[in-house]
């Protein structure tokens, strides 16, 4: 059906084609699989759009499998729940139960006036410390969210980013490799 689905869409003429109604309950593997089937049906010059994708190892996933572009709530869903994005090395040193996000409202960020990823570039990580954003979370101060949120929007830009170099330069699977290890 995904399939008959993706040549009937791929054929009205679209400048790109959006694929939709994954990533709410399935499986990831099933989710996996249904863009396997899908993305060979449609036309290679047509960007490719995945709705409602945004943990990192969907969108490393996802985009070997053919998807250009993709969008979701979760930066902003994960800011607002205090859950900020980091390179999976910072994770792993700050021993976070996720490979790729730290709660900012843990105790022991308290008094640490380090980034919230020393790998990051963004205006977040080189003006304010992760005392100053637990400090904003624990207090309800909207504007922790509004980092927050800024923050995780530029690390999935910024990863983005860096698997478009990647691609273009023959080392996707270097990069997926380092990310998802």
């Amino acid at each position: 059906m995904r399939k008959k689905s993706a040549r009937f869409i791929d054929a009205l003429g679209t400048e790109g084609i959006a694929i939709g109604g994954m990533a709410v309950g399935e499986s990831k593997k099933l989710m996996y699989k249904t863009l396997e089937w899908t993305i060979p049906e449609l036309e290679e010059e047509k960007p490719r759009h995945l709705l409602g994708v945004g943990e990192v190892d969907d969108i490393f996933e996802a985009v070997e499998r053919g998807v250009d572009t993709l969008d979701c709530v979760t930066p902003t869903r994960l800011a607002r729940h205090k859950n900020l994005f980091v390179h999976p090395k910072i994770a792993a040193l700050e021993k976070s139960k996720s490979r790729f996000n730290l709660i900012i409202t843990n105790a022991k960020y308290a008094a640490d006036k380090s980034p919230v990823d020393p790998l990051c570039q963004c205006v977040v990580c080189q003006n304010y410390s992760r005392a100053y954003l637990h400090h904003l979370y624990k207090s309800n101060e909207i504007l922790g969210v509004r980092l927050g949120t800024y923050h995780n929007l530029y690390f999935l830009v910024s990863l983005m980013k860096q698997i478009r170099e990647a691609i273009a330069d023959n080392r996707f699977q270097r990069l997926k490799q380092e990310w998802l290890v």
